[in-house]
């Protein structure tokens, strides 16, 4: 009887260590799965690692830290008969692998690299994308290569310039300065912006209120339009600009209404298309406070551990078999009334979207909720599961009614709206806010219990919060999903802008750095130039331009604006802001704050001649719940704020939230 060959074991390289641990249990024993634990090989930190003068020769260096992760990826490469390299989707996980590749061929030049891609770590996904495999794609590793090799140009030709004219030690980056630009832009226009008085008019009924929307036939609402840095803001006021106007105007009214036009119509809803990242953050942020590290983090174990599609996509695209899945869902769990009449598809409103990417997606239906101690994950895949099952719902149908209502010269509107059918909302427990208007006839003639008016004033453009930030960014065409939460978190490490109470709000710092590179790098910085570098990349990517072409073309013309800059002898002060008390040390200077690496603290201007300096305590507008003394604002190690009492170490009480 003759023996069987024993079959060649495959090495099949990934990303992470849990990613390789899930993908191990799918696959058998002819297979070994190891990790890279992310990127082997970078630039240089020492030095910029990009020869500028000949044909931008990049000099990578294995990262020291990953000596024993290369030396174990070889070990196992030479057990292997065939390697295979799975990193992730994308132009990141394509550079790997190509890393990779370059690494495993000195030693193992016989032995045949192949390359496969997955957007769900699921075995069927796996087995198939198995039976695919094919060469690394070097238009999507290029376009990698550009945007590393651009943003160390970049970072590396302006810091220096930044410590020379503004303070040692800053550093510039090709997005991250835009994104430090938005933020101090809008801070401006906040400034600049005059908040007017208005006053609003109500009439309250038996069982309604309704607001006064004209008078002599012309509404009383006056919409204005502002243009902004990265768009416009539209804001509205009524013609009411004093109290003494909209009390003669009441005067004049008499007690009686006439109901004269009742209103109704049934409209839909349709369900929101399924998340992509910059969606997803922007949700997380607004509905539990994450910041888009936090949420890419999270989202980044769920998807290692199978559960969702790749988390890095600006598509809004379904899979076919994901659509019938879900659509076979909702009809068992729900009833065929709630599933869409139609596979619902939904377009790509993004620049530069790759529509071959899914959206952010559960990969089985059937979990609707997680086992798990991790209540974040659990949280954020619910979110993620019902916005894309209900994608395939059945639209909601609501009745709105508008019953218009004259006295004198005056025309008044009540608005109501009720839920004919759930549909979607029945799948993601959105809830209308019904309002129940009761049944009014033409001609009715009505008396008003009350008639009130309310002060309240313009609001100025908001500061940016997590979600707007990424919002404006992807609006902009600047950044793709795996940099958004990069950026920001750069920004605050770096102490150009600060959290507060949600919102981004420059420090001096980041003025004095963004007025010194708006004013000698203002074509970088500008928002069409840095969407046109996106562009260029994405052209890569396509195969349509050569990344050392592109980088040539802009370094023809950086060069200029780096050495002009250099020769300007102009420093730029950054401003320290006075607290308003004298120095206590040598009675001649005033206190200021200072940022420092740990937070702020209060020091005398006179600094170096002074060396007198405090703990800085911001009150947080409370009293201690537990002794009574003043709250104060603190943060952790990680940067993230917190309250505490003033009073530590005799009282030791702490809260994330105002009690």
């Amino acid at each position: 009887m003759k023996s069987m060959k024993k079959q060649q074991l495959k090495l099949l390289v990934v990303e992470s260590p849990t990613k390789a641990k899930t993908i191990g249990r799918y696959l058998g024993s002819d297979f070994e799965v190891l990790a890279t634990v992310g990127h082997l090989r970078d630039l240089p930190k020492s030095k910029m690692g990009v020869d500028l003068a000949h044909d931008f020769t990049v000099d990578y260096v294995v990262d020291p830290e990953k000596k024993k992760v290369v030396a174990d990826l070889q070990r196992a490469a030479k057990k292997a008969g065939e390697i295979i390299l799975a990193t992730d989707p994308d132009r990141e996980g394509e550079a790997i692998s190509w890393h990779v590749k370059t690494i495993l061929e000195e030693s193992q030049k016989d032995k045949p690299i192949s390359r496969i891609s997955f957007h769900e770590i699921t075995k069927a996904a796996v087995e198939e994308a198995l039976l695919n495999a094919r060469e690394i794609d070097m238009d999507l590793v290029n376009a990698q290569q550009g945007r590393r090799v651009l943003d160390r140009v970049v970072g590396y030709s302006l810091s220096p310039v930044l410590w020379k004219k503004v303070r040692r030690g800053l550093s510039a980056g090709r997005v991250q300065s835009v994104a430090v630009r938005l933020i101090c832009e809008r801070e401006v226009e906040i400034e600049a912006f005059k908040s007017e008085k208005f006053f609003r008019v109500e009439a309250k009924f038996a069982k309604f209120v309704a607001g006064l929307e004209k008078i002599d036939g012309k509404k009383i609402e006056v919409t204005e339009k502002l243009d902004l840095f990265d768009g416009s803001y539209t804001f509205s006021k009524t013609i009411f600009a004093s109290q003494e106007a909209v009390e003669q105007f009441i005067a004049g009214l008499s007690k009686s209404f006439v109901v004269t036009a009742v209103e109704g119509r049934e409209t839909t809803r349709s369900p929101l298309p399924p998340y992509t990242t910059s969606k997803l953050q922007q949700a997380a942020a607004r509905r539990f406070g994450w910041s888009g590290k936090q949420t890419m983090n999270i989202a980044q174990r769920l998807y290692e551990k199978g559960l969702i599609t790749y988390h890095r996509t600006d598509s809004v695209n379904l899979a076919d078999k994901a659509v019938e899945e879900f659509r076979t869902f909702i009809s068992k769990k729900y009833g065929n009334t709630y599933v869409a009449s139609a596979p619902r598809h939904y377009r790509n409103t993004s620049k530069n979207a790759q529509e071959a990417h899914e959206a952010i997606r559960p990969t089985n239906v059937a979990i609707t909720t997680l086992e798990t101690e991790d209540n974040r994950q659990r949280k954020l895949y619910e979110m993620i599961w019902k916005r894309a099952v209900a994608t395939q719902a059945a639209s909601a149908k609501l009745k709105n009614t508008k019953v218009i209502l004259t006295n004198t010269n005056a025309e008044f509107w009540a608005t109501g709206v009720t839920t004919l059918f759930d549909g979607f909302l029945k799948i993601t427990g959105a809830e209308v806010d019904e309002v129940l208007l009761p049944d009014l006839v033409e001609g009715q003639v009505l008396d008003g219990k009350e008639i009130t008016f309310s002060e309240q004033k313009t609001q100025s453009p908001p500061r940016y919060s997590d979600a707007s930030l990424v919002s404006s960014l992807e609006k902009q065409g600047i950044g793709r999903p795996s940099t958004y939460a990069p950026i920001i978190s750069t920004i605050l490490a770096r102490q150009y802008v600060e959290r507060d109470e949600g919102r981004f709000r420059p420090t001096a710092l980041g003025k004095a750095a963004n007025e010194y590179l708006v004013k000698n790098f203002a074509n970088i910085l500008s928002l069409p130039f840095t969407a046109e570098m996106e562009e260029g990349l994405d052209r890569v990517a396509e195969g349509k331009l050569d990344w050392k072409k592109m980088l040539k073309d802009f370094w023809k013309s950086f060069e200029v604006e780096v050495k002009t800059a250099e020769k300007d002898s102009e420093r730029v002060k950054v401003e320290a802001e006075k607290i308003g008390e004298k120095c206590p040390e040598c009675k001649e200077g005033e206190l200021v704050m200072r940022t420092g690496r740990f937070g702020k603290f209060i020091s005398c201007n006179r600094f170096p001649e002074c060396k007198y300096t405090r703990q800085y305590k911001e009150l947080a507008g409370f009293k201690c719940p537990d002794c009574g003394s003043e709250a104060i604002v603190k943060k952790t190690k990680a940067g993230r704020k917190f309250f505490g009492c003033s009073n530590y170490p005799k009282c030791k009480w702490a809260g994330w939230k105002k009690p």
